[in-house]
């Protein structure tokens, strides 16, 4: 049985300015994958060839194992699609929107509907303009998890969030993948989010995957290093693969073990945060 809900094969698509280059990653059940990456990386290109919203150049998506083209219907059916943009009709109630929504789709459920409109605090009477973004998202939710989704992507949904809605998404979030049947695809450049919740963690840049690997064995793997200007020379400068310097000192990220054994009683060594990977692999 393939425990791969999502794969992605060798997939490219040509921009004038911009490729998607040859990226391959899976996504595997029960587990929550953070796709992260500066803007302009092509998260949203990887995302709309996912949903087939574009036309790829190359490359295969099978989604529950089915071709995404071939059986896109089918495979529609069992995705739930939560934008950092909703698009709902802004006038229409919360009642009104899902009743437009829900016969497009064989397996809605108006019980799991109440009761997530219950859990998540949403009056059924509300115009959807009357929602604030939170409350949008959570009404996103509420629909994708009320047609039995079993892949749940996500697009920047916690972007212009404030704290406390973004922890109650979270954990929403955490209690859904307790459900070993389903995975989520959380696409965002906000890191700490994925600190606490991500169990993989996709990194693409300039169109490229950098890794893709479980969060422990990225944490396992990169550091920073901080030190006096001393301790730099070309040799070390080859194992860091970002750099910062100031008239104290430098900080460093580095995956190497030779240079941590080397620094080991010299500098200090940190774990490093996804952020930290993120801003020092794309500044250099």
């Amino acid at each position: 049985m393939n425990e791969n809900i999502l794969e992605i094969k060798n997939l490219s698509k040509d921009y004038d300015k911009f490729k998607l280059d040859n990226i391959s990653f899976t996504v595997k059940k029960g587990y929550i994958m953070g796709f992260i990456g500066p803007n302009g990386a092509g998260k949203s290109t990887t995302i709309k060839l996912i949903m087939n919203l574009l036309k790829k150049n190359s490359g295969q998506i099978n989604i529950f194992g089915k071709d995404n083209i071939k059986y896109e219907r089918e495979v529609k059916q069992r995705i739930g699609f939560v934008y950092d943009e909703n698009y709902f009709y802004d006038d229409l109630k919360i009642s009104q929107m899902k009743k437009i929504i829900a016969p497009f789709y064989k397996e809605w459920d108006d019980k799991a509907f109440d009761r997530y409109l219950l859990q998540f605090n949403l009056d059924r009477d509300k115009r959807i303009k009357e929602l604030s973004k939170g409350m949008k998202m959570k009404f996103s939710l509420a629909v994708a998890l009320s047609h039995n989704a079993q892949l749940i992507i996500m697009d920047e949904p916690t972007a212009g969030l404030d704290p406390v809605f973004r922890s109650e998404i979270l954990d929403i979030l955490y209690e859904l993948i307790e459900d070993e049947n389903k995975a989520i695809f959380f696409s965002t450049h906000i890191t700490t989010d994925l600190d606490k919740i991500a169990d993989y963690i996709t990194f693409i840049n300039k169109g490229q995957i950098v890794f893709s690997e479980s969060k422990e064995e990225i944490f396992e793997k990169y550091s920073i290093i901080k030190g006096g200007l001393e301790l730099i020379n070309e040799e070390s400068k080859g194992h860091f693969i970002g750099l910062r310097k100031n008239s104290y000192g430098f900080e460093a990220l580095t995956n190497s073990e030779k240079i941590k054994k080397l620094y080991r009683n010299h500098a200090v060594i940190e774990k490093a945060t996804l952020e930290d990977i993120m801003v020092y692999t794309v500044r250099g």
